[in-house]
């Protein structure tokens, strides 16, 4: 039944993905990989409301955070692809795009699951 609810919730959590990341893709237009950055802004943002709103105060049962924390989330954030895509930056030598690839994703996904916990205190 646990890899049940993983196995749904990360479809579910790739689907949105795609659809989010190629929509930022195309609005954006850039050569940056826009839609990694804000899939990967959005998960932690969405892990952070899950995890310290619903879950550290016992509000979400086991099996609903293994199906939104670790499946949705796990199947909706795109780390592998931010570390491809950083690693084709580099070997096309896109070193200043590669280093705010980095920064962005770093900065703005902590921040995310830091305001998921500030909204939920």
């Amino acid at each position: 039944m646990k890899f049940l609810l993983v196995f749904f919730g990360a479809g579910f959590g790739g689907s949105f993905r795609y659809l989010i990341s190629a929509y930022s893709n195309r609005l954006f237009n850039l050569y940056f990989p826009t839609g990694t950055l804000v899939v990967n802004v959005i998960g932690s943002f969405i892990i952070g409301l899950i995890i310290f709103g619903l879950d550290m105060r016992g509000l979400l049962r086991p099996e609903l955070k293994l199906l939104l924390a670790v499946g949705f989330c796990g199947g909706f954030t795109t780390f592998s692809s931010f570390s491809l895509e950083t690693v084709l930056l580099l070997r096309d030598s896109e070193f200043l795009l590669a280093f705010l690839n980095i920064f962005l994703n770093f900065i703005l996904t902590i921040s995310g699951v830091y305001l998921g916990y500030i909204i939920t205190r």
